[in-house]
């Protein structure tokens, strides 16, 4: 390759931009960390954003799949409002880190697949929520200050 490097960090290339597009950051802050904000918890204090979760159809097809105990292909398609082959290749994705449990049968004789959560994929979901919502929660924190 010649000019840029390849950016082989994201789990499911290809479906959009990379995980990470931020401009690296000055200081001693690894690259997956975020640097703290002055009151905000240390970077390894805080839950840290799912980088396999964070992709925004990972976010949504767990977001659905988080309503219920189990949901058919087509219906989870139309629920997230994305392509079959958008759709089977994130759950690929959620499969392999062990997020999302895929199921095939039939119904009658037409085949069927269902997709669920995983134990350890709602876990990933409530951390992934928990990390956003310190973000959110750090954000507030730092305009108050500001006004102070």
């Amino acid at each position: 390759m010649s000019g840029e490097a390849d950016r082989g960090d994201d789990p499911a290339p290809g479906d959009g931009p990379a995980r990470d597009e931020r401009p690296a950051q000055s200081g001693s802050a690894a690259p997956d960390e975020a640097p703290a904000l002055d009151g905000a918890p240390a970077p390894d204090e805080a839950p840290a954003l799912d980088g396999v979760i964070h992709h925004p159809t990972r976010l949504t097809l767990v977001a659905f799949l988080s309503a219920c105990d189990e949901a058919e292909f087509a219906a989870v398609r139309d629920g997230c409002r994305v392509s079959d082959s958008v759709l089977s290749k994130n759950a690929s994705a959620l499969e392999a880190a062990g997020y999302l449990h895929v199921r095939k049968g039939h119904v009658g004789k037409r085949p069927r697949t269902w997709l669920s959560l995983t134990p350890a994929g709602r876990q990933a979901l409530a951390r992934h929520l928990a990390a956003l919502q310190d973000l959110v929660d750090a954000a507030r924190g730092a305009a108050g200050s500001v006004g102070a």
